[in-house]
């Protein structure tokens, strides 16, 4: 039986707004709520949540790894806006992934893997 189900990860932000616009217009996720402090976007099977926050630092040192199918047909959309990070990207791992990364407007890490078949 499985009882851990799904994650959502909680991200920094510095602009709520601006991050959501971001999510939406970048990486083809959706608003399902957004004030000024909290924002939350989904795509698939996936949320990620937003809080507000006053300084760089936090979204800067944080990220998050969603694990994907079809890795190779999201990389060629990320690599259409333009949101691969320089030393992100899409690779082998050692560890039995293929993955690549992007920043977000606030500096946030987010990391995309497939496992290898």
């Amino acid at each position: 039986m499985k009882i851990l189900q799904r994650s959502h990860p909680v991200l920094a932000s510095l602009d709520i707004a601006k991050t959501v616009g971001f999510y939406e217009e970048k990486l083809g996720f959706h608003s399902i709520w957004m004030d000024e402090n909290y924002g939350i976007v989904e795509r698939d099977e996936i949320a990620i949540h937003f809080w507000k926050c006053a300084d760089k630092l936090f979204p800067e040192n944080t990220s998050c790894y969603v694990e994907v199918t079809d890795i190779d047909v999201l990389y060629q959309e990320m690599l259409a806006v333009k949101v691969v990070h320089p030393n992100g990207p899409l690779k082998k791992q050692a560890w039995g992934m293929r993955e690549f990364a992007i920043l977000d407007l606030d500096g946030n890490l987010i990391k995309f893997g497939e496992k290898i078949q």
